[in-house]
């Protein structure tokens, strides 16, 4: 899968960065829906049924927008859904501060922009097409 990292377009198995190989992996590996979701399969790693830190949850739950259209309130789900699976990067203190922002791109593909403070200075990944990157 290709993704910008600031700016750089490059092949997500060439991640050299260890905080940029942490976001894809955070983004892309499946968080177990929670009970409200609405999945057939909730997915999720069984080592989230002993976390080492009550309740502490590896992944995201991006794969539970598959199938579904490019609607304002879709992209605000995956932006959501991003901050949650990333939201441990802030509580260990390997960023001061995380945002992440998904825009429609084109009339069915969604851009999701994470940008992530470390040291003071901004690094910025892109996901040109998050919806068709959790429809693979």
């Amino acid at each position: 899968m290709l993704i910008s990292v600031n700016g750089v377009l490059t092949d997500s198995g060439d991640l050299l960065h260890p905080l940029h190989r942490a976001v894809f992996i955070s983004l892309f590996t499946w968080r177990r829906a929670g009970a409200s979701d609405d999945s057939d399969r909730p997915y999720g790693w069984w080592g989230d049924s002993y976390p080492t830190v009550a309740g502490d949850r590896i992944g995201s739950r991006l794969y539970l927008l598959r199938r579904e259209k490019n609607l304002p309130e879709v992209r605000e789900r995956a932006r959501d859904y991003a901050l949650e699976a990333l939201a441990w990067l802030n509580d260990d203190r390997l960023v001061t501060n995380i945002n992440a922002e998904c825009r429609r791109r084109e009339i069915d593909s969604a851009e999701l922009v994470v940008t992530l403070t470390v040291d003071g200075s901004d690094q910025q990944i892109t996901i040109p097409d998050i919806l068709e990157a959790v429809n693979v």
